[in-house]
């Protein structure tokens, strides 16, 4: 993995989610540890996107700051189709994309979700076959991944950011549920009932802990709660992924070494990375860069957008806000206040519309909805 200075901090928390995957080497002993070792190295699948992407590429930063793009993959392959049902042929696509910023001193995180919907010029690449993929103007972000895989996806999102892509890291839908299972679950509180006949989501207003197959439904479901949109769902992903940070930091692993060496395992099993991180080695040197940042270090940013004006079911950015997210990220600067105090609305913990009867009912002010987009 490449080297990123690091501030010393003295932070001492728990490792978070990464961590749960990789520390029951530490507590094997002997060769049991050995074992172990070779087997969680041989759980990972890695690409090697550096050599795809070659030299044309943004500088990587040189301050210690560095990005992971993370994805979440639709692919309905093996046991992603019964968990999500619909059909993707022989394809997948980024179903959720986050840009993963870590600050210069590794004390904290900004994540800027990418609407999948969002209009991009898409650039030409080279996809895991070696075969070259054209570029296409005004095409889906998420197309990137579906035409030519994880250096595709890289490569599309570098030039939308400004941003050097340090690492990569995918999860598909079956691969998310069972690391939700295996660090016992996700907590999440709704203001409103969420019924979902697409994602298989159904809950009342309240705290609910969620087991992964639910989970999986809470981050997929659009048509159960607000306007369907797809900005929505990435309110609801942001939600649970301080959960499951809060979740992996208050369950007790060192003291349970059988439940540590199953949530390694598991871990390795459920992701892709790129060839840098494609190591238990290089992976613990990542968990011990972050094992400072909790919830309260991260800020979750969704990218500005607007609805695109050729087409009322996908979204453009929002200028000038969104080029002020990506700028800041590259002077390792947080993101302006003017961007994050006009967020979306989670809409599982908005405020439930009052009857008509007892209040006016208020015009709602135009936003994106890029409702028909792919596969839910």
């Amino acid at each position: 993995m490449a080297e990123h200075k690091r501030v010393p901090s003295r932070r001492r928390k728990v490792l978070r989610v990464a961590a749960c995957a990789f520390v029951a080497l530490v507590v094997l002993g002997g060769g049991a540890a050995g074992w172990a070792y070779l087997k969680l190295n041989g759980n990972i699948k890695s690409v090697d996107i550096d050599s795809r992407l070659g030299d044309a590429r943004p500088p990587a930063a040189t301050d210690g700051s560095f990005n992971i793009l993370v994805l979440g993959s639709d692919s309905r392959a093996g046991e992603n189709g019964d968990l999500a049902g619909g059909a993707t042929g022989d394809t997948a696509r980024s179903d959720t994309a986050m840009v993963v910023h870590v600050n210069q001193a590794h004390s904290g995180a900004t994540i800027v979700s990418i609407p999948r919907d969002t209009l991009v010029d898409r650039p030409q690449c080279t996809d895991g076959a070696g075969k070259a993929v054209p570029g296409a103007k005004r095409a889906m972000y998420n197309s990137a991944f579906e035409s030519g895989g994880a250096a595709c996806a890289v490569k599309a999102t570098e030039q939308l950011t400004g941003l050097r892509m340090d690492h990569y890291l995918q999860v598909d839908f079956a691969g998310f549920a069972r690391v939700v299972d295996a660090i016992g679950g996700a907590t999440v509180t709704t203001a409103v009932a969420i019924h979902d006949k697409d994602s298989g989501l159904d809950l009342t207003a309240g705290e609910h802990h969620l087991d992964g197959q639910q989970a999986l439904a809470f981050v997929r479901t659009r048509h159960g709660v607000g306007d369907g949109s797809d900005l929505g769902r990435i309110e609801l992903q942001k939600q649970m992924v301080k959960s499951l940070l809060r979740q992996a930091g208050g369950i007790g692993l060192f003291s349970d070494p059988v439940r540590l060496w199953s949530i390694g395992d598991t871990m390795t099993k459920s992701v892709t990375t790129d060839s840098a991180l494609g190591s238990v080695n290089s992976l613990v040197g990542l968990v011990q860069e972050l094992k400072g940042i909790g919830p309260d270090q991260l800020t979750m940013v969704t990218l500005p957008v607007t609805t695109a004006p050729t087409d009322a079911n996908r979204v453009v950015e929002q200028q000038p806000q969104a080029g002020s997210v990506w700028a800041a990220l590259r002077a390792d600067q947080p993101v302006p206040q003017a961007v994050l105090s006009a967020q979306p609305e989670n809409p599982a913990q908005a405020a439930p519309t009052a009857p008509a009867d007892t209040a006016p009912a208020a015009k709602a002010a135009p936003r994106p909805t890029a409702r028909a987009s792919a596969a839910h």
